[in-house]
């Protein structure tokens, strides 16, 4: 028997996305779609006509459900779900109110939103990277009373392609990191069409998504100590986030200093030999290969590469040696799929897989 999900903010271009991915899912089955009181109460087709975003078609499946209050119809949703997706755009504040309402309905709630990325016991997961935090769940419960509900987080979209690499190399002891994200609009929830000032033009500034770019990998690199996650101290991070005119993925150029001398093989072997933790779980959303590397020059490129591993997969090339930190290299994911509804969807996988849902 598949679980039954329910989407809250299925109407925005997150909310689209897990439903597309969620189509025929073998382990779970979209019975509810939640957004704002504007889009209650019609179908989901209807709530979303002229405002499809996804180049997928909608699945029949979804098309005559009807949308629900996000907020006043929590009882009622929490009735039919045995645990939702959280792609909600509002104020943060407002989110962290409404997941912790959901939880403490005994609903767990795996979360693509920030708000409670720095929450001290919920767990901010990349399942390849850091699959050993979800133990803070326990905390998490413990803290709150709770019995089956609790949150769980994916971190920020523009960190996905390189936090792999550093943490593959993570016997080298990364030390510096220097990181410029080249950030499609659909990280914006936009398309080029819709956006016409993105047209032939380069925008140098993404609000808050220089500082996640740097915090965020220090908590999804912790250990957890006694119960609590201890944030790592290394690498130190400097980011510079910039929108560019492409529609899906996010390419990193990346330079990182190491604590040991290594050779370029070594540098290879170590991300594509890189020990992936949920391998052998049999997760449906996990790429068969994880992270890909390019030898040739100009890969990899966003348009040929973005889909790897059907959007899921990590690719890098262009390593060569950096006088400056010592390596640099490019990296890239797909933004909307690994870093936002596939990464939160892997997730839940994940916490099937370990029981927690």
């Amino acid at each position: 028997m598949k679980l039954k999900v329910g989407i809250l903010g299925a109407t925005g271009m997150v909310g689209q996305r897990f439903i597309t991915l969620l189509e025929n899912h073998p382990w779970f089955e979209v019975v509810c779609v939640a957004a704002s009181p504007n889009s209650a109460g019609k179908t989901y087709e209807e709530s979303v006509r002229g405002r499809w975003k996804i180049k997928d078609k909608m699945p029949d499946s979804v098309k005559k459900l009807i949308v629900k209050k996000v907020e006043e119809g929590i009882d009622e949703i929490c009735k039919g779900v045995d645990f939702v997706f959280s792609a909600l755009d509002m104020d943060r504040q407002k989110i962290r109110e409404i997941e912790e309402a959901y939880a403490s309905r005994e609903i767990p709630v795996v979360s693509n939103n920030s708000a409670h990325r720095w929450t001290e016991d919920v767990p901010m997961i990349i399942p390849e990277i850091n699959p050993e935090h979800i133990k803070l769940i326990d905390a998490q419960r413990k803290n709150r009373g709770w019995k089956k509900g609790f949150i769980a987080v994916k971190p920020n979209c523009s960190i996905q392609s390189y936090v792999p690499i550093i943490k593959a190399l993570e016997k080298y002891n990364p030390k510096k990191v220097i990181v410029t994200t080249l950030q499609a609009v659909s990280g914006a929830g936009r398309t080029l069409e819709g956006w016409p000032e993105m047209e032939e033009n380069v925008i140098p500034f993404i609000k808050n998504e220089e500082e996640k770019s740097e915090r965020e990998p220090l908590k999804i690199l912790g250990k957890i100590v006694n119960g609590k996650l201890k944030l790592a101290k290394m690498p130190d991070i400097s980011a510079t986030c910039i929108r560019v005119p492409v529609e899906d993925g996010h390419l990193a150029s990346l330079e990182i200093q190491l604590g040991r001398q290594i050779t370029e093989k070594q540098f290879i072997d170590a991300v594509i030999d890189y020990d992936n933790p949920i391998a052998k779980l049999g997760l449906p959303s996990a790429p068969k290969e994880f992270i890909k590397y390019f030898s040739e020059v100009d890969r990899p490129q966003t348009r040929l590469d973005r889909d790897f591993g059907n959007g899921m997969g990590i690719t890098f090339g262009r390593l060569r040696k950096d006088n400056i930190l010592g390596w640099r290299l490019v990296a890239l994911s797909h933004n909307t799929i690994r870093g936002a509804a596939g990464g939160a969807i892997l997730l839940a996988e994940l916490l099937k897989a370990k029981e927690y849902i």
